[in-house]
């Protein structure tokens, strides 16, 4: 059995490194109010005297409505009626369709997925027909795969056993791509119950193809109950096709975490994200002037090899280009890019200037606030260095918008690091937090160097140990 914090650590770590998958069941969509299978079919079953509660096969049930009837017609009409009314999406669609995943595998009908996709400002390439595999949409951040079929077009989906049966004909190469995907990708299973003959199939011919030595992937199971069941004796049958089921799972590399209550799962996605985005660091800072000891080669040289380092232990830098500091941020991150990441910009810079020329003072300030949230939400650290500006009366002030880039992180939760030594905002922040100090346990120990270290390489051991410490 995999633990909570071994997933998170393996899960998030696939994520940074950019092969990841998730493969979303029933189980997703049921928790936001939409119907299981059993529910789905249920009427189907009463209709040629059946009760679904006394099946095991429901695809059966399926097939023998279709037979009874002759037409897909009740089928039909049971999935538009069950997968379109008016539901919400769910915290766990919320954090799934918000991490930086770009693989995503349905068996639902539904369109809560893409939803959350939507919601969260992200384009999605929906694959549901077999000629859609062939196109890519343009600028896509994600693609969702649903091998089973979409609501909008019930007549397709995959429901009975004929459609499992002629599922190679009708959509042949969901499975292929399944089993690449499979091969190539670590896959998170959520709301899935593994009773799904076409990935059953396709877990079996990858098993048989590595001869056992496929990747690991995750899934998520309740813990059987005691108090889930009249007797003890049902309580131990469940028991032990509980372990069965677990151990059967393992031979396709399927790893179970077993959960008390399913409303543990958005916990356990709250801390991968929040892996994750520790591996983003925002350097917030902004200089106009100097003051002894800093002067402008020692505060660029401290921008340029504090970014240079992170970049150096696979971080990556998100820089608003902030006056004075930002060009020397940039230019470390990408020499250290340039010299040992295979300049691959886009994994360890994110280069987000704020806009110019925008006259009125209140348009301004909104739409540097909102780049300033976008930002700050996109990473799990922030440094804070100098900070300051002239006033009207050429006067170096502390920068409100460093200010103002702290209490977002604060709001946010995220780590925050004032090098107070650098003096204005970041040594004005350092001051507040240490008279509030049990809000900041990680900088307890670090609030004596963070105020007074003046050597640039100290400095940048410094934030980086307390970054480290965090990640562990």
């Amino acid at each position: 059995m995999v633990t909570k914090e071994k997933l998170i650590k393996n899960f998030s770590k696939a994520i940074h490194e950019g092969y990841t998958a998730i493969f979303a069941g029933a189980g997703l969509s049921r928790s936001a109010g939409f119907v299981d299978w059993k529910t789905l079919l249920r009427p189907l079953a009463e209709e040629i005297s059946l009760d679904v509660d006394k099946e095991n096969d429901l695809l059966a049930v399926a097939q023998y409505n279709l037979n009874e009837h002759g037409t897909r017609s009740g089928i039909n009409q049971s999935i538009m009626e069950s997968f379109t009314k008016e539901v919400q999406i769910n915290e766990n669609i919320r954090i799934l369709t918000r991490l930086p995943i770009d693989t995503y595998w349905t068996t639902n009908y539904d369109e809560l997925l893409e939803e959350g996709f939507k919601e969260n400002n992200r384009r999605l390439d929906v694959k549901v027909t077999k000629d859609q595999l062939a196109i890519s949409l343009p600028d896509r951040d994600a693609v969702l795969y649903k091998m089973h079929g979409d609501v909008k077009n019930p007549a397709e989906a995959v429901l009975t056993k004929d459609d499992y049966v002629k599922y190679d004909k009708n959509r042949p190469m969901f499975n292929t791509v399944l089993k690449g995907d499979l091969i190539s990708k670590t896959f998170l299973f959520i709301g899935f119950s593994f009773e799904d003959p076409n990935l059953d199939y396709v877990l079996s011919r990858i098993y048989v193809l590595l001869d056992g030595n496929g990747r690991d992937h995750y899934c998520f199971f309740k813990r059987v109950k005691h108090d889930d069941f009249n007797s003890d004796e049902d309580y131990l049958y469940h028991k032990v096709k509980e372990e069965l089921k677990e151990k059967d799972l393992k031979r396709y590399g399927i790893q179970t975490i077993f959960v008390n209550e399913y409303s543990e799962i958005p916990d356990i996605l709250k801390e991968i994200e929040k892996a994750v985005s520790l591996a983003n660091v925002f350097i917030s800072g902004s200089v106009s002037g100097y003051s002894t000891p800093w002067d402008a080669c020692s505060a660029e040289s401290l921008g340029f090899h504090l970014a240079k380092n992170l970049v150096h232990k696979d971080y990556k830098i998100y820089s608003g280009f902030g006056y004075g500091l930002g060009s020397s941020i940039i230019n470390g991150a990408l020499d250290e890019i340039y010299s040992s990441k295979y300049r691959h910009l886009d994994e360890h810079l994110c280069m987000r200037p704020f806009p110019q020329g925008i006259t009125d003072a209140d348009e301004r300030k909104s739409l540097y606030t909102k780049y300033r949230n976008e930002m700050i939400s996109e990473v799990g650290i922030v440094v804070i260095m100098f900070g300051n500006k002239k006033d009207s009366s050429g006067n170096l002030v502390v920068a409100d918008g460093c200010v103002e880039e702290f209490l977002i992180a604060k709001e946010l939760g995220k780590i925050i690091i004032p090098i107070g030594a650098t003096g204005y905002a970041a040594a004005q922040i350092l001051t507040g937090i240490n008279a509030d100090i049990k809000m900041y346990p990680y900088l307890e120990k670090y609030i004596h160097k963070l105020n007074t270290e003046l050597d640039i390489s100290r400095i940048i051991k410094l934030v980086i140990e307390i970054i480290e410490s965090q990640r562990r």
